[in-house]
């Protein structure tokens, strides 16, 4: 029914004293185009091979394209599925954002050992293209892993990158230095201040940084005990102090907890977080599953739901990031039906 008048819901704003405005914007927040969850990841099929997902609830994903992306000099014919290896190559933990030229771009691990990141691009997120490899630009290097993208608040565009330099992995990050990232113009990568292995540890990977309320919150894999741990700093480049160590959220399940890693967190909608986790099995890596968890308020270092296995694609999926991007725009390619 409609009125020539002031619709029901002006007259109602104006009986309790509520502008106009603050009415329109509640009804436009109500409206607020969908979030697409776009997933990249590797395989326990191949790891030369990154497979592309989406999900309107960061839950459900549906493949938009298998065999996205090779690296250029992969080597099918010699590299194993998912199994430690030699060969270069590789395209593991592969980690996707959208730049402000509106292109998709990942960065990810070239190779078990060794001292590169590799780097491609895309319009659609189905046809994807080598940029280059970027070479760690200081000596000792010997295993250079699961780059991934940092957007700071001020959209300063950073990699933060898990660096061995012969005895213990740390993470350090990367800032570009122009806004065009097809070309080779990054800062030299420099330690996170305050994450520091304790003697005798392996170190830290699988770095992933949040920023909530002003703070940032690192979350990193401890290879010694296998447990996604938690360092918080009021800059990117720290100093970190540690706030949650151990099986701290129980990711792990009871006790000391099984091993985990690959962890990616995103906001959900609600204001509360979402963390993805790699319970992998490194002997036999087809018995392991990817698991999810989320926070019970907007804390993240408050308490976490128990992990439940992400539908269809446990088991199959290997250490991915999930972009939230909200839709605005017209037509988006269709994803394909639901399958691994």
């Amino acid at each position: 029914m409609t009125s020539i008048g002031l619709s029901r819901r002006a007259t109602l704003a104006l009986a309790a004293s509520v502008p106009l405005s603050v009415v329109a914007s509640r009804r436009a927040v109500a409206a607020a185009p969908p979030i697409r969850y776009t997933m990249t990841a590797f395989t326990n099929a191949s790891q030369i091979d990154m497979w592309v997902y989406e999900s309107t609830d960061a839950t459900n994903f549906r493949l938009v394209q298998a065999d996205a992306y090779r690296p250029p000099d992969a080597d099918p014919a010699d590299t194993p599925a998912a199994a430690a290896t030699t060969k270069k190559g590789l395209c593991r933990d592969p980690s996707v954002f959208r730049h402000i030229d509106g292109e998709y771009y990942v960065t990810y691990t070239t190779a078990w050992d060794g001292n590169t990141i590799g780097f491609a691009r895309s319009h659609d997120r189905i046809d994807w293209e080598f940029l280059y490899e970027y070479t760690i630009p200081f000596g000792g290097v010997t295993h250079t892993w699961a780059p991934e993208w940092f957007v700071d608040r001020d959209g300063t565009v950073s990699v933060l990158v898990n660096i061995n330099d012969g005895t213990v992995f740390r993470p350090y990050v990367m800032t570009a230095t122009t806004s065009s990232l097809s070309r080779l113009h990054w800062t030299t990568p420099t330690p996170l201040a305050g994450i520091i292995p304790a003697p005798g540890g392996l170190g830290y990977i699988d770095t992933t940084v949040k920023v909530s309320q002003g703070r940032y919150y690192a979350f990193v894999k401890n290879e010694s005990t296998k447990n996604v741990e938690v360092a918080v700093a009021d800059r990117l480049v720290g100093p970190y102090t540690f706030a949650r160590t151990g099986n701290w959220a129980r990711w792990g399940g009871p006790g000391p907890g099984q091993p985990r890693e690959g962890q990616c967190v995103i906001p959900l909608p609600d204001g509360r977080w979402r963390i993805y986790l790699d319970a992998y099995d490194l002997d036999e890596p087809t018995h392991g599953h990817y698991l999810y968890s989320d926070t019970v308020t907007g804390d993240l270092l408050g308490e976490w739901t128990t992990p439940k296995d992400l539908p269809v694609l446990s088991g199959f999926v290997r250490h991915f990031t999930v972009l939230p991007e909200q839709l605005n725009t017209g037509p988006q390619p269709g994803p394909k039906p639901a399958t691994r």
